[in-house]
């Protein structure tokens, strides 16, 4: 069961990955038929797990 819990959240992210990538390009679309310049940091990703527990043991100290 743990190996289908991982293949589940790797699929998961996967699907997450390219919503975003889709709801940019929508975004950018609809913001240049309003007229209106890119949103600036629009294209940023998100931290993965790993880099957040990173941070947070630098931060701790």
């Amino acid at each position: 069961t743990a190996s289908l819990l991982v293949s589940d959240q790797e699929s998961l992210d996967e699907e997450i990955a390219n919503l975003r990538k889709e709801l940019r390009v929508k975004v950018n679309r609809l913001f240049e038929a309003q007229g209106k310049p890119e949103l600036k940091g629009f294209n940023l990703n998100p931290m993965t797990a790993e880099e957040m527990k990173l941070i947070n043991h630098i931060l701790e100290g």
